[in-house]
């Protein structure tokens, strides 16, 4: 069975309704989780949080409004691979990153993880990568957190065979089993939060765990149906395709054989 880590590289802050209709204008905190998901075989980390890379990209110009928008705290403590090393672990020893999408918050840490292969969407990134100002801005891309060697680095999911789930992950159907995981980690499809956003299901000895990234904010979207601010819309990739990727979580949810992990669940 896998092992799933899980870490809090920093957090932003935020109304709580903008995560969740009608939660007030309270401001609350939004972690960025990351995981290490160690196989048999392999031990990989799914997303990076935030890093000092992230302040340092979003310091001045347009992209600043990001940090402005979404104050950001993290401190160089909090850094993924400096959390790593403190429980003896250099991150030259994993075996890989595992992009969601390609928001700053998940990937500002790229940069300390050099030489890795980087498995994600190919599809999010060609529709990402050409991205600048405002453009940029909306869909929470900072440029600079890229690796120059980054599509060296790049490993699309969609060119990993696809397969099966096994009958109690339904509603999801099809899904890339992670090289060398032996059936215990599948990535997935989670559409409409961002270009290419994924997921991953992995079998622990507690049963299966969907790390669901930012398809919800908050756990009572998927469990009573409440959904974000409208506002929030307007940094969805797609608003169609988010709710419809809700409605699946809200199923595997009621079917009570798979615990679902959000990046950002706070304190609603």
């Amino acid at each position: 069975m896998a092992e799933l880590h899980t870490y809090i590289a920093g957090y932003c802050t935020h109304p709580a309704c903008m995560a969740l209709r009608g939660a007030g204008l309270r401001i609350c905190r939004f972690p960025a989780r990351a995981w290490r998901i160690r196989t048999q075989r392999r031990q990989w980390i799914w997303d990076t949080g935030y890093a000092s890379h992230f302040q340092t990209q979003t310091r001045r110009g347009l992209i600043s409004l990001y940090r402005r928008v979404t104050p950001v705290h993290f401190t160089a403590e909090d850094a993924l691979a400096h959390q790593l090393r403190q429980e003896g672990i250099n991150p030259h020893e994993l075996d890989g990153i595992l992009l969601s999408h390609f928001h700053g918050d998940h990937i500002a840490g790229l940069r300390d993880f050099p030489s890795l292969p980087i498995y994600c969407s190919g599809a999010g990134w060609a529709a990402t990568r050409p991205l600048r100002g405002w453009q940029a801005l909306r869909q929470a891309f900072v440029p600079g957190l890229i690796p120059d060697d980054f599509e060296q680095r790049l490993r699309p999911v969609e060119t990993l065979p696809g397969v099966a789930l096994p009958d109690e992950l339904h509603p999801f159907e099809q899904g890339w089993p992670l090289p060398d995981s032996d059936g215990e980690v599948f990535i997935v499809p989670l559409p409409g939060h961002a270009a290419g956003h994924l997921g991953a299901f992995v079998h622990t000895e507690s049963g299966w765990t969907l790390l669901a990234s930012d398809a919800a904010w908050a756990p009572a979207s998927y469990r009573d149906g409440t959904p974000p601010s409208r506002l929030a819309h307007l940094v969805l990739h797609d608003v169609p395709a988010y709710y419809r990727t809700l409605r699946q979580l809200a199923e595997l949810h009621r079917n009570g054989r798979v615990r679902i992990l959000l990046s950002h669940e706070g304190d609603i």
